[in-house]
Order: C-alpha cells, then structure tokens, then sequence
C-alpha cells in the first residue's frame, strides 16, 4: 500500500521528459516534452512522477532525461 503515500512522499530526484512520442500509447496527453517532474519512486524500468492530469502514474525511463 505504499502506493497510497506516493504523493506526500520525499521526492527522489527530478527528471526532465525529452520527448512523448510512443509507439503504442497516448503519452502526449499526460506528458509535456521539456517539462521538469519530480519523481516519487522508482524502478528498473519505470518513474512514477505525478503527471500533468495530476494523477501518479509511471512511465518508461526512455522518455525521460536525469537533470542535474
């Protein structure tokens, strides 16, 4: 049930998104290209940020860039 306390939690790093452009899914909707987000967890493969419709959600790290 951590999932439930993402959006209160210490945010880990931030991360810049370098493009929304998906094969297969609509990222451009909940996506802006060189907006910065703070991600709240993370995984091998995933961000779980809080996206631009306000809801956590996780995305691939390929669309994403570390900022510094």
């Amino acid at each position: 049930m951590i999932h439930k306390t993402w959006y209160d939690s210490k945010t880990i790093k931030k991360i810049k998104c370098i493009h929304t452009d998906a094969p297969k899914y609509m990222v451009k909707n909940v996506l802006t290209a060189g907006k910065v987000y703070d991600v709240k967890n993370e995984t091998d493969e995933f961000y779980f940020i809080v996206d631009d419709s306000g809801k956590m959600a996780g995305f691939r790290k390929d669309y994403f860039k570390e900022v510094k």
